[in-house]
């Protein structure tokens, strides 16, 4: 079985080609309607059942707008189409009362459209796009008919059952939202927890602040708040800690979990893989192709669900997901006195209105990735900016004269144009075979070429940020939260991309980011940020990965293991054995093999 999709429209050029496709299709050629042009968009639009999937059309293209793409055999019908030539959905997860459920998978596979699905936002057409009109809940309950789902979306089409959603984009909040935190909060305390969530998220201190003044950290929060405060039956939670540092995050499961505990569904959306371990007791798996079409595996045990995802492999299903398993190692603690340094600087000091920074003196060597992690608000990208030039020290200085390459924490998208003309303008080495296959083809630049910059989404826009500071040469290479709105494989294909261009190139790397898993598989040293959010940041020098997580861990009283079969981060429960073990012999981050 094939299926033949016009991934993105907007790379479509026909004036350009005159219908290339059409020229050479067979089926076209044998006088059948295997291609016919839309009347309104003025663009192909291929008959699934007619098309043999010779790829003819995928080859003569010279915009690359058409894929073939084969579907396994055992799918059955879709839960939702998009349209003619669209992405499609193929299955919806399980619901468990007093659980919370977690969905994996990368951008572009279906996870909000099944989030709106659940949450009452979109009626499901079942592969039925042609007519509209027939897209009622009735015909979906008789499609679930005897099984679970059928007795949630009855009573989610009689309004019997009330959901909750907190949306992926909560930096739109201000434009629905007027006032401030606190009237805001009370406002929706149906469950009357305002004291004891607000104490939990931080928010006692930003309760006279106005919404529209507040940080994408702070928006993050509130708006987990709001939702945790309603009465509902099922929370739906899209991406709840994109903004927010390691300690908040897990502040956020905290009150998360607490509505399951109080015998609510939860389903959560969840990049930050420590986290989704910490918050979930299930997982579905989802795969497919991004933009073109997505599966929902069957329901995980929270260990055993993602450690399939990392391996690639699904075993109920016997579906491979990826080529290739996701390997992280446990790295010896790095001599301070490696390799040559590309910089150092001595004790660097920065004073704001309110606010101190005192870093200590420290050097980061040639080929090496330094990782910057600590609470929102303490400073970390403050330093960057110093190392970069960007801001002025008050006392000590940068003692190298270096070139710095710097990807800031927020990413604005002004620029008039298509993401070719970004690139072009602002990645020098644009053209070159190195930037295509060393940062174009992992980034996957190519399906965004035409796409106008203002129209990208967060993911798309932090990876055209992320490969346009690549493609610069530069000693050092600055990034700022480069994780924010990427998914896990998009995460780990940056950190693959960011090492081998700075061995290539002789030069370093200085991250600053707060997902503990990305941490672990990219960094040779790491500094810790330490002090009062808002008053007082306190900085280390570089130092191994081992004694800054140790260091930090014991700060924020968190306990980390590794997964006995992928050695990936796992966050103990607190006060458990382990927890209190780890404790007791000082290692934050993991005990060491005995």
């Amino acid at each position: 079985m094939s299926r033949i999709s016009i991934l993105d429209h907007d790379r479509c050029q026909p004036k350009k080609c005159n219908y290339v496709c059409i020229e050479y299709c067979p089926g076209v050629r044998m006088e059948e309607d295997t291609i016919i042009i839309d009347e309104k968009s003025k663009k192909p639009l291929i008959s699934e059942e007619l098309c043999q999937g010779c790829g003819i059309c995928t080859n003569r293209c010279p915009f690359s707008a058409i894929s073939v793409i084969n579907l396994p055999e055992t799918l059955e019908d879709p839960i939702h189409r998009y349209g003619q030539n669209m992405f499609e959905l193929f299955g919806l997860p399980n619901l468990n009362e007093g659980s919370v459920v977690g969905i994996l998978g990368p951008n572009g596979i279906g996870k909000s459209t099944i989030m709106r699905i659940l949450s009452g936002e979109l009626i499901p057409n079942l592969g039925n796009w042609e007519n509209p009109k027939n897209q009622k809940w009735d015909n979906v309950i008789e499609y679930f008919k005897g099984s679970q789902l059928q007795t949630y979306f009855k009573n989610l089409a009689n309004n019997a059952i009330k959901v909750i959603h907190k949306p992926q984009m909560v930096d739109q909040l201000p434009k629905v939202v007027k006032g401030n935190v606190k009237e805001l909060l009370s406002g929706v305390d149906e469950r009357d927890q305002l004291d004891n969530i607000s104490e939990t998220l931080d928010l006692n201190n930003i309760m006279k602040r106005e919404i529209a003044n507040l940080s994408g950290g702070e928006l993050q929060r509130v708006a987990i708040a709001a939702s945790a405060l309603r009465e509902g039956d099922f929370y739906y939670f899209d991406e709840p800690t994109s903004w927010l540092d390691v300690k908040q995050r897990l502040n956020a499961v905290k009150v998360i979990r607490e509505l399951a505990d109080a015998g609510k569904s939860v389903m959560v959306i969840e990049h930050d893989l420590a986290t989704l371990d910490a918050i979930s007791d299930y997982v579905h798996v989802l795969y497919g192709q991004a933009g073109a079409y997505g599966v929902v595996s069957q329901m995980k045990g929270v260990r055993v669900g993602i450690n399939a995802y990392i391996n690639g492999f699904l075993k109920e299903e016997n579906i491979r997901i990826r080529k290739q398993a996701i390997e992280f190692s446990i790295r010896p603690p790095t001599p301070e006195d490696e390799g040559e340094a590309i910089v150092s600087y001595t004790n660097l000091k920065k004073s704001y209105d309110g606010f101190d920074l005192c870093a200590e003196a420290g050097e980061i060597f040639h080929d090496e990735i330094v990782t910057a992690f600590g609470s929102n608000g303490i400073g970390k990208t403050t330093f960057a900016k110093i190392l970069a030039g960007v801001e002025k020290s008050d006392e000590g200085e940068v003692e190298e004269d270096i070139q710095i390459a710097y990807k800031p924490q927020y990413i604005v998208s002004n620029f008039e144009g298509r993401v070719e003309d970004f690139l072009y303008t602002y990645a020098p080495s644009y053209g070159s075979n190195i930037f295509k296959t060393e940062i174009m083809k992992p980034f996957s630049l190519e399906e965004l070429l035409d796409k106008q910059v203002k129209e990208l989404s967060g993911g798309e826009l932090q990876r055209l940020a992320i490969a346009s500071t690549l493609s610069k040469e530069a000693d050092i290479y600055l990034f700022d939260e480069p994780t924010a709105f990427l998914d896990v494989e998009q995460r780990l294909v940056a950190g693959r991309a960011i090492r081998k261009i700075i061995e290539s190139r002789d030069a370093a790397s200085l991250i600053i980011d707060h997902d503990i898993v990305f941490i672990d598989y990219i960094s040779d040293r790491a500094m810790v940020f330490q002090g009062t959010p808002g008053l007082e940041g306190i900085a280390t020098k570089p130092t191994d990965l081992r004694t800054s997580m140790n260091k930090f861990l014991k700060d924020l009283e968190i306990t980390f293991r590794r997964d006995k079969e992928t050695k990936r981060p796992r966050v103990n429960k607190h006060d458990s054995y382990l927890d209190r073990e780890q404790k007791r012999e000082g290692e934050y981050y993991y005990l060491k093999d005995k």
